[in-house]
């Protein structure tokens, strides 16, 4: 994903939105590769922002910000000079989350941000739909399903999951405000809509994007990726 913002946007001081930044991680290593860049990282998850300001809180050219992408108008809060558009928005295994209604809204925003040729780069776990895909989408999780066995030949028992990493972290004092600012906003989840990978390239093209494809597959993990036309999309 760095590799595609740093070739693709051409730019040694690119303008990058992270969407759904959780603590952080992948907005520090952009501004690694690329330290002049800005990156404006947004999430609705006090727990993960919590996280994200006292890990990289004091990285130059990175801003945090408590943006829920469900609600109308929150790409007014991003304080963006008009004058200067984005040029690329980037996500990591955050918009899944998503319904389907709220990804083409989103998109519709996102693709109104980017500059002309901008980038969109969503690397996550985006699946074939088994109705008009139904031989490849049981493929896809077969084959998805040997490599686990594969690498990992006894199992996941001791590894920490999703759900373990929840409850270490609602344990921790430290974090105890965070957590009950997380379940009075209900930060919860959505059904599995948002998972496919039709739904995401349909609300894409509906928004106007002019090229729609993944850059990068490993099974179900792909970055799926999109370009915004030479003239701008109108919001």
């Amino acid at each position: 994903m760095i590799d595609a913002v740093e070739a693709g946007t051409g730019r040694t001081d690119p303008l990058v939105l992270d969407l759904g930044c959780g603590p952080g991680s992948l907005a520090a290593r952009l501004l690694t590769r690329l330290p002049q860049a800005t990156v404006i990282a947004v999430d609705a998850d006090p727990v993960t922002l919590s996280l994200g300001r006292a890990a990289y809180g004091d990285v130059p050219g990175l801003r945090f910000l408590d943006v829920d992408l469900r609600a109308s108008g929150w790409e007014a809060r991003l304080g963006l000079d008009p004058g200067r558009p984005v040029d690329a928005v980037v996500s990591t295994t955050a918009l899944h989350w998503l319904t389907a209604a709220e990804l083409r809204e989103l998109y519709r925003v996102v693709a109104s941000l980017l500059r002309p040729g901008g980038l969109f780069l969503d690397g996550d776990h985006l699946r074939l739909d088994e109705e008009d895909d139904p031989v490849l989408a049981r493929l896809d999780r077969v084959l998805e399903e040997r490599e686990d066995h594969r690498r990992f030949p006894d199992g996941f028992a001791g590894r920490e999951d999703w759900g373990q990493w929840w409850q270490a972290a609602a344990a921790d004092p430290a974090l105890a405000d965070a957590i009950a600012e997380r379940e009075r906003r209900t930060v919860h989840h959505h059904g599995p809509e948002g998972a496919l990978l039709s739904v995401h390239a349909g609300a894409l093209r509906a928004a106007g994007f002019a090229e729609v494809g993944t850059l990068w597959q490993r099974g179900s993990n792909r970055l799926l990726a999109a370009v915004t036309p030479t003239t701008p999309v109108s919001s």
